[in-house]
């Protein structure tokens, strides 16, 4: 599930045990490649929604994971691809800006489809670092086996890799060995984060994150990038259930009735499993009240992406 984050203060002073390894580690590839759900696989809980449609994540969310002897920061960044509006270049913006900075980048294609031009233009856009890389060769069960080893082979040509991990993040096949790798390339240095702090994605992003994820499993090629959510409310209860008031925008009037469905029934149908989902997010009873409203354009205001924590502040 979902973790909220943490609110702890300074880190307290504790004995580091000798050897102790900590680090950024960041997700790059073009859309649609896995890299929210091979984030949640490394790091043992859902961070990132996940969804079939390409662009699925619109933020770079940062999660912790920890080992006895390492902290690992893994970035999960928006898939770089051709922006058509301010919301995607500010995505691809970010997303680049995320790829600095970091001590080990995990670029990842998709088996099944192979290398193709997209991850040809990740090539170009990683041409300069300097930052070990690792490719990850994603969705291997969804690949005939024969497949694979040709695949590698002709990936094993285009650069020169740190390592190649073929595995699925599905399934989990492959991921141990990748995660130690990992590990082994971190340079020694203290944790970076209080041990109860698991993600810097906001509370209220977080939630209006788990309602667009219904909506992107519900409505699929319909309307999946024409959506936005913002919590407009959030507040505790005194038995300690949560009351979410929420707005989904989207772009055109055609696309209302298909968000809202027959009778009301998609809007329910995405209520209740982003109330089941937020209960498990926040630890409690969540009460969700949702609207739809039409506003063109949504995608080129610089107001509402900042609300939503795609454009930056200022």
């Amino acid at each position: 599930m979902i973790q909220p984050p943490s609110a702890s203060g300074p880190l307290e002073e504790v004995p580091i045990p000798p050897g102790f390894r900590s680090g950024f580690v960041a997700l790059a590839g073009r859309p649609n490649v896995g890299k929210s759900t091979l984030l949640n696989r490394l790091v043992g809980a859902k961070i990132s929604i996940v969804s079939p449609v390409p662009q699925t994540t619109r933020v770079v969310i940062r999660a912790v994971a920890r080992t006895p002897g390492a902290e690992v920061i893994y970035l999960d960044t928006p898939g770089i691809h051709r922006p058509q509006y301010r919301m995607n270049r500010e995505m691809v913006r970010s997303a680049q800006e995320a790829l600095s900075g970091v001590d080990l980048l995990l670029l990842l294609i998709e088996g099944p489809g192979g290398f193709g031009p997209g991850d040809d233009y990740m090539l170009r856009v990683l041409s300069g670092t300097s930052i070990p890389v690792f490719l990850v060769i994603n969705k291997i069960d969804a690949m005939p086996r024969p497949a694979l080893l040709p695949l590698i082979d002709d990936v094993r040509k285009r650069r020169e890799w740190r390592e190649i991990f073929p595995c699925s993040a599905l399934t989990g096949e492959g991921c141990g060995e990748l995660e130690q790798s990992v590990l082994g390339l971190l340079p020694e240095g203290p944790p970076l984060f209080p041990p109860d702090f698991v993600t810097d994605l906001p509370t209220r992003l977080a939630l209006g994150e788990l309602i667009r994820e219904q909506l992107l499993l519900r409505t699929r090629e319909e309307v999946p990038h024409s959506t936005a959510v913002i919590v407009d409310r959030l507040e505790e209860t005194e038995r300690g259930e949560y009351r979410v008031a929420a707005t989904i925008y989207i772009d055109r009037e055609s696309q209302k009735g298909i968000v809202i469905g027959k009778g009301g029934e998609m809007l329910k149908a995405v209520g209740t499993a982003a109330r089941m989902e937020m209960a498990a997010y926040l630890g409690s009873a969540a009460h969700l009240s949702l609207w739809v409203k039409v506003k063109k354009g949504w995608r080129n205001d610089p107001l509402l992406l900042r609300l939503l924590g795609i454009a930056a502040k200022g």
